[in-house]
């Protein structure tokens, strides 16, 4: 019997990454972070990239001894068992990814304000945010696969306006601007790491495809690094183009659209409504495929115990699951702002991956990865994490309770859930899982075809 041909080979898994990265989060983290680090975030940059290269190496390993569509929710249980930690780390990972979904569709609403009405304020933002969250929850619930065919397109587009925008505006560059004579304290771009991170974060997805890919112990490394590394050099190099056009009063006034913004010296007011289109069309896209993604994840969570059954309780084309996700994306939304989202998201992640790498240790001599640079993943997320809360429980202290409250919250549906339900949680790659869900995995294959 001929063997099927796996759907992801090097390059298929690459633009995965690159698209899952170069999203929503260069259109507003950019401005946030360099509100902090001023026109040395492109230093920034290079130490997030760096931290996502250690903790892509170790979840490639980990990846290809675990192939499994769970991703990090797979590795948590694998390293620290069956038990209350890895399933309230596993609630926490949930609810982190809302933060993250969350942010992303506080972008289109800012820019959506922006281009629409013409100021940004926190009652269309809001408006325009939940609408598009009720929208995408409508077609994910009709199984709709139009918007999930058309992600390579979309991918495309965003990427060719981006680089376009960067190789055009290289051109009008004021070095002065660029000058090390104006840039911020050396620790203030540190400070930022946590948000430069959390805009290479999509790389993670890459490890969700070790089931289909094609011999995934040497291509899954590959197609990270490889991701990383792309996307690295395009922070750098949008980066010095938006603060060599704008000074930096301007950017940190415009820091939730400051990429459109930076394309006014260039192209004028035509530049700005490109850019703020093509902002639009990043963010629709990302929500769009995150919430079919949260769904699926949840979908299984639900299945092996690890969240309520009104996760895998079949609506329309879809499941409940979806309701109860948009439920909790709309109080996100509601109730944090921009730069507290960002905050929050940004250093909850930084805390999975960092346990996600302890636990590897549990599991490295199955993986055969390496120890050093398995360390030096833990270390600089700890570094990055520490510096992150310094500098926010300063300019923002709401958020450390906020991250304290999230963990807290974790626990307590984790301890309840299981008081409830005497539920017991199953690793994905034991006991026959895969075979059990075979039809499930074809039939979702099919879909994203």
């Amino acid at each position: 019997m001929e063997k099927s041909k796996k759907a992801f080979g090097l390059w298929s898994a690459v633009f995965l990454g690159i698209g899952s990265m170069v999203g929503a989060g260069i259109f507003v983290l950019l401005g946030e972070a360099g509100a902090i680090a001023g026109n040395l975030v492109w230093v920034s940059f290079i130490f997030g990239g760096v931290i996502a290269l250690l903790s892509g190496y170790s979840l490639a390993k980990l990846a290809s001894a675990y192939p499994s569509r769970g991703g990090i929710v797979e590795y948590l249980v694998q390293c620290y068992g069956e038990g209350v930690f890895s399933g309230s780390l596993s609630v926490l990972f949930y609810l982190s990814a809302m933060v993250a979904i969350a942010m992303v569709a506080k972008t289109f609403g800012t820019y959506s304000s922006m281009m629409i009405v013409g100021v940004n304020t926190p009652l269309w933002a809001n408006s325009f945010a939940i609408g598009i969250l009720i929208i995408f929850m409508f077609i994910n619930l009709a199984g709709s696969s139009l918007i999930a065919k058309s992600e390579n397109v979309i991918v495309i587009i965003k990427l060719s306006i981006i680089v376009l925008f960067t190789i055009v505006v290289f051109f009008y560059i004021k070095p002065e601007l660029l000058s090390l004579k104006d840039a911020p304290p050396v620790l203030n771009v540190f400070s930022s790491i946590a948000l430069t991170f959390f805009a290479f974060e999509g790389f993670r997805v890459i490890t969700n495809t070790a089931e289909d890919m094609e011999n995934p112990s040497k291509t899954m490394l590959k197609a990270m690094m490889i991701a990383i590394l792309l996307v690295m050099a395009l922070y750098v190099a949008v980066t010095f183009a938006v603060f060599g056009n704008l000074p930096l009063p301007e950017i940190i006034k415009a820091q939730d659209y400051a990429l459109a913004e930076a394309a006014k010296p260039a192209f004028g007011q035509v530049g700005f409504t490109i850019m703020a289109i093509a902002a639009l069309i990043s963010t629709a896209s990302s929500i769009n495929a995150n919430l079919y993604a949260v769904t699926n994840v949840t979908y299984q969570m639900a299945k092996n115990g690890e969240l309520p059954k009104v996760y895998q309780r079949n609506i329309w084309h879809s499941s409940e699951g979806l309701i109860v996700s948009t439920a909790i994306l709309i109080c996100f939304v509601l109730f944090f702002n921009l730069t507290e989202i960002a905050a929050i998201g940004s250093i909850s992640i930084l805390f999975i991956h960092a346990l996600v790498h302890i636990g590897h240790f549990l599991k490295i001599h199955e993986t055969k990865a390496s120890k050093i640079l398995v360390s030096l993943a833990i270390l600089t997320i700890a570094i990055a994490i520490v510096l992150a809360l310094s500098y926010t429980s300063k300019h923002i202290p709401n958020v450390g309770y906020f991250i304290a409250g999230g963990f807290v919250l974790a626990f307590l549906i984790e301890i309840g859930l299981r008081v409830v339900t005497k539920r017991v949680i199953t690793p994905q790659t034991k006991i026959g899982f895969i075979e059990k869900i075979e039809d499930e995995v074809k039939n979702f294959i099919g879909e994203k075809k």
